[in-house]
């Protein structure tokens, strides 16, 4: 494929994912699948495209100082400028001219003469005097709002509860590749096998603190290896692993997951359970109940009964202290998992995150009396808003006295975890700069 056809398809992808408010990293699959991308070009687009998004708000900043405020760029026309400016200040693979010659063709094809030549002066000005310094700017908020692209809104609100310095290292964090971590199906193979046959491969690997079964990829493309094509491997970020663990499923017991889809905390569950015992998992979206069966199929897990159901109803099919376990791993704003869903910062406001602490206390209140009298349950989210963990407990438990936090719970998390900048009385929240894994919370309730 041409450098201008590879760019055109990195264009369309950023378009879709502002218009479509789509999910970057299932549209950068798709195209990728569909196109003869070479692996330098499949690189290349991946890395631009997320870029582009994750600076977003950097490179409009930047570009403000180069456009008429008078004259409103069209928005395909600013994508296009995001994304060469992006490549000329962040990337060195690709030299300024080919860039801005590139972007120039395309904007010939897509526009007109005009358009083009509006293109080709504002980068060629980037080109000549350099983007502005965003030190200058003297307000704290909107200079790391800015600097780390994160709205002005949620910088202040992370200010609130963490504090400046907190704040500043998480929103960097926010912009760093994140090394993939992968768990291993024990009933398949040991994680010290694994690890060897990864390193006879080429692959550089370390074991993970969060999970015995857990591994971090260092270097290499863990799907290209003979594991992960023969099922015996599945990819799971580490502070994911941790629910798996915590729950402390055993064999022969009854298990429930209440928000199931994709399945990556279900098959962990039924791989610690050693395939023995049930499983119920529900979701609220059919499609999502298939991605369950698949994953459990690949990993030659039998246990996993999935079916479609609204969690804030499941007292309607199962009677009170049926299940010994029980995994509230609710739906939530994603805040914590921006490093591999970047538009999610732009895409959330602070309706959407009330609006979900709602749905999760109400799951969280509807299931709880299904657990047994001795058994244990596990309320778990990809973020780091406290009004969707903590606060989310705290009025459970407030409501629901007969229900504490488990103090056990504290005491068996990895050692290199017990003093966690994140513990509090409610359990433990995961930033993406302390474990270089995503912004995570969990705890685990128990009847008093």
């Amino acid at each position: 494929m041409s450098k201008f056809a590879l760019r055109e398809t990195m264009l369309d992808l950023l378009i879709r994912i502002e218009k479509d408010n789509g999910f970057s990293h299932l549209l950068i699959d798709q195209a990728v699948k569909k196109a003869d991308f070479s692996s330098a070009d499949r690189a290349l687009l991946t890395e631009v495209v997320y870029g582009t998004i994750q600076r977003k708000l950097t490179l409009d900043y930047y570009l403000n100082h180069f456009i008429d405020s008078k004259k409103k760029a069209t928005p395909w026309v600013r994508t296009l400028l995001q994304m060469s400016i992006y490549q000329m200040i962040y990337l060195d693979r690709v030299p300024p001219y080919a860039i801005i010659h590139e972007a120039v063709e395309i904007a010939k094809k897509r526009g007109h003469k005009g358009i083009a030549s509006f293109v080709n002066g504002v980068l060629r000005q980037i080109q000549r005097k350099g983007v502005p310094d965003t030190d200058t700017i003297i307000d704290d908020v909107k200079r790391l709002s800015i600097n780390t692209s994160h709205p002005e809104w949620l910088v202040k609100r992370w200010i609130n509860h963490y504090g400046l310095e907190h704040t500043k290292e998480m929103c960097v964090a926010n912009l760093i590749h994140q090394p993939i971590s992968v768990r291993v199906q024990p009933l398949l193979i040991s994680r010290d096998d694994a690890m060897a046959s990864l390193r006879r491969e080429g692959y550089t690997v370390e074991p993970s603190i969060f999970s015995s079964q857990g591994m971090i990829i260092k270097e290499g493309n863990i799907l290209k290896s003979n594991l992960f094509k023969n099922n015996q491997i599945t990819i799971q970020d580490q502070s994911s692993m941790l629910v798996g663990e915590m729950i402390q499923a055993k064999p022969h017991m009854t298990v429930l997951d209440t928000c199931s889809a994709p399945g990556g905390k279900v098959t962990h569950i039924a791989e610690k359970m050693s395939n023995k015992g049930n499983i119920y998992a529900h979701d609220l979206h059919q499609k999502k109940i298939q991605l369950i069966d698949v994953k459990a199929n690949n990993l030659q897990l039998n246990i996993i009964h999935a079916t479609r159901e609204d969690a804030r109803q499941l007292r309607q099919h199962y009677q009170e202290h049926t299940f010994d376990r029980i995994l509230v791993d609710a739906p939530c704003s994603g805040l914590g998992v921006i490093r591999n869903k970047p538009e999610i910062k732009y895409n959330k406001e602070l309706a959407d995150i009330k609006r979900l602490s709602d749905i999760q206390l109400a799951i969280l209140t509807e299931v709880a009396p299904l657990l047994k009298q001795t058994g244990l349950l596990v309320y778990s989210t990809c973020t780091v808003e406290p009004i969707e963990n903590e606060e989310v407990i705290r009025k459970f438990l407030k409501k629901h006295d007969m229900f504490k936090v488990d103090s056990l719970f504290f005491k068996q998390l990895p050692v290199q975890l017990q003093q966690s900048p994140g513990i509090s009385p409610y359990g433990l929240q995961l930033f993406p700069q302390t474990y270089n894994t995503d912004g995570f919370f969990l705890t685990r309730l128990k009847y008093k």
